[in-house]
């Protein structure tokens, strides 16, 4: 597709968050059809088949785990889930820090996270969503690839709300260290899961966009 379509399907999509369309259509209805069509398509996810190797910082992520992709992302299921629903997107670029990422990965990244949160938020009867990027080792990043965290949540799932924090950090570590396949003394409630169970939780996420 040609560079200029992607900008524009980017003019069009920010221009419509900034006014109120007298019609309230979408700037993108001004386009021919066939125009609309590409545009959609760089936009809309394809499938998990659509990129050979997905990598998270040194590791392969099996295509099993990925369950909606865009032009630049993919979204996967969580070795270690914090809360149910707890899935990750990164750029199909391998860079470790978000200012890393040049302007279509940045819009592309944020334009995903947005499109998989609006679905799983009801998927698992959540109520809100945390959205965290965890940008370099200090800030507690474990995996030297960026990537967001998408939480949904529910009213009481945590005594305190910030303590979501505290235990995506935790679960990063233990998430790194079941990749380097070291040993872990694990609570039972957020256990590292295997690889069937992620598929299976990938695949019922799957129907969500296909």
């Amino acid at each position: 597709m040609h560079p200029g379509l992607v900008r524009t399907a980017q003019q069009a999509l920010s221009f419509s968050r900034q006014i109120h369309h007298p019609c309230r259509r979408s700037p993108l209805t001004c386009l021919s059809s066939a125009a609309r069509h590409d545009i959609q398509a760089v936009a809309m996810t394809s499938t998990s088949t659509d990129f050979k190797e997905y990598l998270f910082g040194p590791w392969k992520i099996d295509s099993d785990e990925v369950f909606t992709t865009s032009q630049h992302c993919f979204a996967f299921v969580n070795l270690k889930p914090v809360v149910p629903g707890h899935v990750l997107v990164s750029p199909k670029r391998v860079v470790a820090r978000f200012a890393e990422l040049d302007s279509a990965e940045v819009a592309d990244l944020w334009c995903l996270v947005q499109r998989v949160g609006s679905a799983i938020e009801p998927y698992f009867g959540a109520q809100s969503l945390t959205l965290a990027i965890q940008d370099g080792p200090c800030a507690g990043q474990t995996v030297p690839h960026v990537h967001v965290h998408i939480l949904p949540r529910r009213a009481g799932d945590f005594e305190r709300n910030d303590e979501v924090y505290d235990a995506i950090d935790a679960a990063s570590k233990d998430a790194a260290s079941a990749h380097k396949g070291e040993h872990l003394d694990l609570d039972k409630e957020r256990s590292v899961r295997t690889p069937a169970e992620m598929a299976a939780e990938a695949a019922q996420l799957r129907t969500l966009f296909n």
